[in-house]
């Protein structure tokens, strides 16, 4: 997120869309997870308990069933292309948000449109990449970068950097000589 909140400081009038993930806690213990819009809207991803009797038929990853409704309904309206959108931030595009059928259809659209994406990918479980995310490594333009705790700090300077130049530049406003005198 510290991209994210640099972007907003550095250009106010641009136009970001996505979600990023977050932990939901109960204490020392994570019980789930949930999707979070920039716009502020929160929907549940994944929890270990089970809500309702429907969530059993929900998919599993580990020890989380994934709420394949609640996040598309928090989620697939934000990647929607608008003509204002000036990048789109996904995080993260893994295993339980690909269990939607519409998820990884909307980033490709994304990604044939002319906006800028950076998105999270993960790092591959016994070095083999979901199908999805290595389309996304491979994909013509696609820039990646290994973040760890060490190197974070250091990479987010690099990362603004390459993102800043993709953005679309600001329209300069043309003033005529009214010609008065």
């Amino acid at each position: 997120m510290r991209i994210y909140e640099s972007l907003k400081l550095s250009n106010p009038n641009l136009k970001l869309q996505g979600f990023y993930s977050q932990e939901i806690r109960q204490g020392n213990e994570r019980v789930g997870f949930e999707v979070v819009t920039l716009g502020g809207r929160r929907g549940r991803l994944a929890c270990t308990a089970t809500p309702s009797p429907e969530a059993y038929q929900w998919p599993s990853v580990g020890k989380y069933k994934v709420d394949v409704a609640s996040f598309e309904s928090v989620v697939l309206p934000e990647l929607k292309i608008r003509e204002d959108t000036g990048l789109f931030i996904i995080d993260e595009v893994g295993k339980m948000e690909l269990y939607s059928s519409y998820f990884f259809p909307a980033i490709l659209n994304i990604l044939q449109s002319d906006i800028p994406l950076l998105a999270t990918i993960p790092i591959p479980k016994y070095g083999k990449d979901l199908p999805a995310v290595l389309r996304l490594k491979n994909h013509p333009g696609a820039t990646m970068f290994t973040l760890d705790q060490r190197n974070r700090d250091a990479m987010k300077d690099q990362i603004y950097s390459q993102l800043v130049d993709m953005l679309p530049k600001p329209l300069k406003s043309k003033t005529r000589d009214a010609g008065l005198g």
